[in-house]
């Protein structure tokens, strides 16, 4: 698997050791005038397209081969696929990592399934369409209607042709790792892992694929504790850990998991390989708390695009290297901002101790909307269920910047909406409702203030009495709740060798006539967030360029705009 790109398995924290990589070259087509499915095309019974792709790269980026920018509404990509012989009694399940916005896979032209999301995974049990040791046609259709009228996130992607202010070029369709599975019709299909600090214990919540009388659910930790119950779906397992280490950025350790089924006779059905950070994050007053210790929280903005790969990032270690940068640069954390990363990136985050805030998409999804609030949760739901057992997330922020309310009602019915899922599906982390604005129901109150001013800023940000709020007139009072100032900064700078770099290039208020005026302007800012005690943590915009947008602490390619010491020293200040 080693010449394909991004062979690396995809899904750290559930593991297995049976599965088949389906990244590399496929076959595509543009379906521009949507016609794909129609009697006399029927391209789900293809058997290979003229043009050439390489998956996870969307069409849209270099790393494709493709790098075609303009709309693409509609495309099938093909390949061929064999399931081992060996396979053979085992459940064959096709897993896609994301595929922007809906889609629909076919083998040897029969439906399999239909979804809709752009950053959710999701899988299918293909096992009786194939036959293990013999060839098969897979087609994937991909729709992808980014104008369709605020009903389909897609965060930062542009809605229009040219790239312009803060949205970027486009992402469609499979833009994650695409792999094949092999798991015993009784293994696991999900384990939620729930740390508990306080009682000193894991906790586990198994799926099963189907159940039976007898089977086993077996836990091994990697410090040694051992526990087996009934394999029985959605009851909780409880693991006592004798030696408790807790999850910090100080010393993110992890526990090694072992997940196995085993059946009535001792034969062992299925082994799941993964991991768990014990860590507790709750709220205290006006105070988010660390495994019961106040933590201040130094977040940057990352968006997650890449020059190369937009939204797909060329090589594992350049996750890493991104989580590792920021780091460097003073910060305890992200706010990852309008995007779903992918689960590799999560795994780094857990290994080297990097706070961050999960949150969707949610841009060009209408709040106002019965029909976007239908795609946007049952997309968020996924989200949540994928990403609830990664230590290093610490908060969830379903909606970023939701100011346009024409029609209330239903605008803080899909706030409310988002809030009791996240609630529902992970009561063990805070919930952010709404990046900035309209808050409706939040553990977190959150402001974004782009005041250039140091001296400005602090005023605007001393309550006098009550706190600055960015809509006073549509949100309810404020409660208390931890306040977070989670955009602020986003101060231009373009070195030297930088300035050709966009026609439009921006960032927020004037840019600093010298390097030192950057240095002063953005010193003079976090003193004014760090000496207000009732501000619990800030974001900057922004870890790195994107695209046309030079506000980053680093260059759109990751290379040095800043001294990283003394910029640390700022942000850590």
């Amino acid at each position: 698997m080693n010449n394909l790109p991004r062979p690396e398995y995809p899904r750290p924290q559930f593991e297995r050791a049976t599965w088949q990589n389906l990244n590399g070259e496929w076959s595509y087509t543009f379906d521009f005038g949507k016609s794909g499915m129609d009697l006399g095309r029927e391209l789900f019974r293809s058997h290979g397209f003229p043009n050439r792709i390489i998956v996870p790269f969307c069409p849209e980026s270099k790393l494709s081969g493709v790098q075609h920018t303009d709309f693409i509404e509609a495309l099938w990509y093909h390949r061929e696929l064999q399931v081992p012989g060996d396979w053979m009694g085992k459940r064959v399940l096709l897993h896609f990592g994301a595929v922007d916005y809906e889609s629909e896979v076919f083998i040897d032209g029969k439906s399999v399934g239909l979804h809709f999301g752009g950053v959710s995974a999701f899988t299918w049990d293909i096992t009786q369409f194939v036959k293990p040791g013999s060839p098969h046609h897979l087609v994937v259709r991909v729709a992808d209607e980014l104008r369709s009228g605020r009903q389909q996130p897609c965060g930062k992607q542009s809605s229009q042709f040219k790239s312009a202010v803060c949205h970027y070029t486009r992402t469609t369709g499979i833009w994650q790792t695409v792999w094949l599975e092999a798991v015993d019709p009784g293994g696991l299909r999900d384990v939620q892992i729930i740390p508990d600090l306080d009682g000193g214990r894991l906790i586990f919540v198994p799926a099963f694929q189907t159940e039976s009388q007898g089977r086993r659910f077996k836990v091994t930790a990697s410090t040694g504790e051992t526990v087996t119950a009934p394999a029985v779906g959605g009851v909780p397992v409880s693991l006592p850990l004798r030696e408790l280490r807790p999850w910090s950025p100080a010393s993110p350790y992890l526990y090694d998991l072992e997940f196995s089924v085993i059946d009535k006779g001792g034969r062992e059905l299925d082994q799941v390989h993964s991991y768990a950070g014990l860590r507790k994050i709750h709220i205290e007053g006006n105070r988010v708390f660390l495994n019961n210790e106040p933590i201040y929280q130094r977040l940057v903005l990352d968006q997650g695009f890449y020059p190369d790969g937009i939204w797909t990032a060329p090589t594992d270690a350049a996750l890493r290297r991104d989580i590792e940068l920021s780091q460097q640069a003073g910060f305890n954390g992200a706010r990852l901002h309008q995007k779903v990363f992918e689960p590799r990136f999560h795994y780094w985050a857990d290994r080297l101790g990097y706070l961050t805030w999960g949150e969707a998409p949610s841009w060009g999804c209408d709040p106002n909307s019965i029909e976007g609030a239908r795609n946007f949760l049952s997309e968020w739901a996924e989200i949540l269920q994928r990403d609830r057992n990664h230590p290093s997330l610490i908060t969830w922020t379903p909606w970023n910047e939701t100011g346009y309310r024409s029609v209330p009602r239903q605008h803080a019915r899909v706030h409310r909406d988002s809030y009791r899922l996240c609630k529902a599906i992970d009561p063990t982390r805070p919930v952010n409702d709404t990046s900035g604005y309209i808050h409706v129901e939040t553990d977190l109150w959150t402001v974004h203030t782009y005041e250039q001013v140091p001296a400005q800023l602090q005023k605007q940000l001393t309550p006098a009495p009550l706190v600055f709020r960015n809509n006073p007139d549509q949100e309810p009072e404020y409660a208390g709740q931890p306040y977070l100032v989670d955009e602020f900064g986003g101060i231009k700078w373009i070195p030297e060798d930088r300035r050709a770099f966009a026609d439009n290039s921006w960032g927020y208020g004037d840019a600093p006539q010298s390097l030192e005026d950057f240095y002063q302007r953005l010193e003079g800012q976090v003193r004014a967030i760090v000496s207000l005690a009732h501000i619990s943590g800030f974001c900057y915009t922004q870890l790195t360029d994107v695209e046309q947008e030079q506000n980053g602490i680093y260059n759109y390619d990751r290379t040095a705009k800043f001294d990283s010491q003394r910029i640390a020293k700022i942000f850590k200040q």
